[in-house]
């Protein structure tokens, strides 16, 4: 097997992020079967086969370890490009990281922000629930995450971030309409209630822990992916749900939510993981994020 060319893992890149042999031929102006033949020459030097040929085109398992390999030395190669100052507005390049809804809705943005304003960093961000956010890392597809796994993915360092605190919450009206009992586990397990998608587990634990592990079905269960939007269908009255302390804090100040449990709250442990690889920018984004959740945040004792 011979050495890995530049060109080769850039192309990989592209066809991958862009989803076709063509798109990526015109990202990085060259031909079409110029695309086609280094993949075919990629391969040839890996000995396997590093791309489905799918609408959109996806890596092999061969590929994502490939593809995680361009991604570093792209990374790298930006790094010393911003140390030179060449061409530091051209071609700029992109940090993928990975960030669960609710800390893109309450703190995350906030915290990288003075990167992207100053130009600094390009930010692709994955949105994805913050117990499946590592898998975006194994495969390669970030080079970073908020998430709620403790143990670090192979090649990355990981570290504690802080606690969501989470309130049981829903509209005066709803409480009266479904006799809610604040307090009274068995009622929220009987009344309707919004969740994210049909992996949010965050309501149901809560009926648990409250009821002694029973677990009630709850009446109806609206969906609604994505967190203002959800924060917005538990003030309408469409049910009740757990939400993070910042997005319900006014709310309840004004009465147009009622704290179910008052006292209570479920947290929510989330951890930065990122790539164990030296570089600048990741270094800017991690110092970012680090201080966001200082600021956001509730402290938690490492595990």
């Amino acid at each position: 097997m011979t050495a890995f060319q530049l060109d080769h893992l850039q192309t990989l890149r592209a066809v991958v992020e862009e989803g076709s042999f063509d798109a990526a031929a015109r990202r990085l102006r060259v031909t079409p079967s110029a695309v086609s033949q280094r993949i075919k020459a990629l391969e040839q030097s890996s000995g396997q086969i590093v791309l489905q040929r799918t609408t959109p085109v996806a890596p092999t398992e061969a590929g994502e370890v490939v593809l995680r390999l361009a991604r570093q030395v792209s990374l790298l190669e930006a790094d010393a490009r911003a140390a030179l100052r060449i061409d530091e507005r051209e071609g700029s390049f992109p940090l993928a990281v990975a960030v669960n809804a609710d800390s893109l809705a309450t703190w995350f943005l906030e915290a990288v922000a003075p990167l992207a304003r100053a130009g600094d960093v390009v930010f692709d961000i994955h949105r994805e629930d913050q117990e499946h956010t590592t898998s975006l890392l194994r495969s390669g597809t970030v080079m970073a995450a908020v998430t709620s796994t403790r143990d670090a993915v192979q090649g990355c360092s990981v570290e504690p971030l802080g606690a969501m605190r989470y309130r049981a919450v829903c509209a005066p009206r709803f409480q009266i309409d479904h006799a809610i009992e604040p307090g009274d586990a068995s009622s929220l397990a009987r009344a309707p209630r919004v969740d994210f998608d049909r992996r949010d587990e965050l309501q149901a634990e809560f009926v648990r822990r409250g009821s002694g592990g029973a677990d009630a079905p709850a009446q109806a269960r609206h969906f609604v992916p994505t967190s203002s939007d959800f924060a917005r269908a538990v003030v309408l009255g469409f049910g009740w749900a757990m939400l993070p302390e910042r997005q319900c804090t006014a709310e309840l100040a004004s009465g147009q939510l009622i704290d179910l449990a008052p006292g209570e709250f479920t947290e929510v442990r989330l951890f930065w993981q990122r790539w164990n690889l030296a570089s600048a920018i990741l270094d800017a984004v991690s110092d970012a994020v680090r201080r966001g959740a200082r600021a956001s945040l509730h402290p938690f004792d490492r595990p």
